[in-house]
């Protein structure tokens, strides 16, 4: 028999939505803080990721948590898991 391989917990992050247009697609921005190394002072740091959205259920501004996933097309390697928090 052979032993299966264990597969560790898939990245997950929150984040903004910063665009809905496509179908099915919704960027994230996501920000973080590092800091500098010589100057000690904290940085504001952003990624945008592109995500799957099943239903198109999220709209500008919305905070979402994404989760990592395999390559589901040529950019997008995200889900969408939750809507935190939903836009005003």
């Amino acid at each position: 028999m052979v032993a299966m391989k264990k597969r560790g917990m898939k990245r997950q992050v929150i984040g903004t939505i910063v665009s809905n247009k496509m179908d099915k697609t919704v960027v994230v921005q996501v920000e973080r803080l590092v800091k500098h190394p010589l100057y000690k002072k904290y940085i504001r740091r952003r990624n945008k990721f592109v995500a799957h959205d099943n239903d198109n259920a999220c709209n500008i501004g919305d905070k979402v948590l994404i989760t990592e996933s395999r390559p589901l097309s040529k950019t997008k390697r995200w889900r969408v898991s939750k809507i935190v928090e939903k836009a005003l």
